[in-house]
C-alpha cells in the first residue's frame, strides 16, 4: 500500500498541488476570458458576413488546380449562407487555392439528402472544366453532414479526396429544438439533427470509403456543437479551445484547415 507521502510526491499529487496555486488559477481563467472575448469577435464578424447572404461575386480561376491542389467546395451549415463562408474563402483564395461556395437557399433548411444532391451535381459541373478527377470538401456544422452523406451514400467517395469537417454533430445536437420549435414545420433538416433521428442512423450506417481522407475539428467552447457530438470513427480529430463561428473566423483554426488540404 503507497504511503500519504508517496500519494503526494506522484505526479498526479505534484499536478493538483500545481492547479491549486493561485497564478495557475489565474492563467486559466485569462486564457477562459481571452477565449470568450475572440469568441464574440468572431460570432459579430459571423453574423455580419452571414447577411451578405448568397450574393458572393468571386471567379475561380482553374489554372492553379492540379492533383496535389484540386478544387476545393465550402459547404455552410444550418440557417447559414454563402456568406457565412466568406473569410474562409477569401484565406482559401489568397492562398492559391480554387475555391467555391454553394448556394443552398436562403438559409439551408431543406432536407439534408436533397442538398448532399445539390452537391453532387455542383461538383460534377466543377471538374468537368479541370483536368482533375477529384476535389476536396470544408463542411461548417450541418454542412459537414452534407459533404458526408454526399461521400458516403451518393457515391461521392469517387469524387471526393479530402473531407475537412467542423463543428459538426455526427452525433446529433440539441441545440436543434431551438430550429424545431422555430422552423420545424419548413424544415426537414431540423428534426435530422436532433440526436438519434433516423437520418443519422441511416448516415452512421456502414463503414467509412476508405478512399476518402476525414478531418473533423471540434470547438471546446461550441455550444451550438458540443464537442461530444462530433467524433468521426476514421477521422483524424482536432479541438481547438473556441466556439462555433470562430471555427469559420479564427485565423487559427484556418491554419488547421490549410494543413489539413496540403497533408
Amino acid at each position: 500500500m503507497r504511503s500519504k507521502k508517496e500519494d503526494d510526491d506522484s505526479y498526479l499529487g505534484r499536478f493538483a498541488r500545481l492547479l491549486k496555486r493561485p497564478g495557475v488559477r489565474l492563467r486559466r481563467f485569462d486564457a477562459a476570458v481571452r477565449h470568450d472575448l475572440y469568441g464574440a469577435q468572431h460570432a459579430l464578424s459571423y453574423v455580419r458576413h452571414l447577411a451578405r447572404g448568397n450574393r458572393i461575386q468571386r471567379k475561380a480561376f482553374f489554372d492553379t488546380v492540379d492533383e496535389s491542389r484540386p478544387p476545393v467546395l465550402l459547404i455552410h451549415g444550418y440557417l447559414g449562407t454563402r456568406g457565412s463562408m466568406y473569410i474562409l474563402e477569401r484565406r482559401l483564395n489568397d492562398d492559391g487555392l480554387c475555391v467555391f461556395s454553394f448556394n443552398l437557399g436562403s438559409l439551408n433548411v431543406r432536407d439534408i439528402r436533397t442538398s448532399a444532391f445539390l452537391i453532387h451535381r455542383k461538383i460534377e459541373s466543377i471538374l468537368a472544366q479541370t483536368s482533375v478527377k477529384k476535389i476536396d470538401i470544408v463542411g461548417h456544422s450541418m454542412g459537414g453532414l452534407i459533404g458526408l452523406y454526399y461521400v458516403k451514400k451518393l457515391g461521392g467517395h469517387e469524387r471526393v479526396r479530402k473531407l475537412v469537417m467542423m463543428g459538426t454533430p455526427q452525433k446529433g445536437t440539441w441545440s436543434a429544438l431551438l430550429g424545431v420549435a422555430t422552423m420545424g414545420l419548413v424544415s426537414s433538416s431540423a428534426w435530422q439533427l436532433l440526436p438519434g433521428s433516423r437520418f443519422l442512423k441511416e448516415l452512421a450506417a456502414g463503414s467509412l470509403p476508405d478512399q476518402v481522407q476525414y478531418f473533423t475539428i471540434a470547438a471546446e467552447r461550441d455550444w451550438v456543437c458540443p464537442v461530444g457530438s462530433t467524433p468521426l470513427d476514421g477521422a483524424e480529430s482536432l479541438t481547438v479551445p473556441l466556439g462555433h463561428s470562430s471555427l469559420v473566423m479564427s485565423e487559427d483554426v484556418y491554419r488547421h484547415v490549410l494543413y489539413a488540404l496540403k497533408k
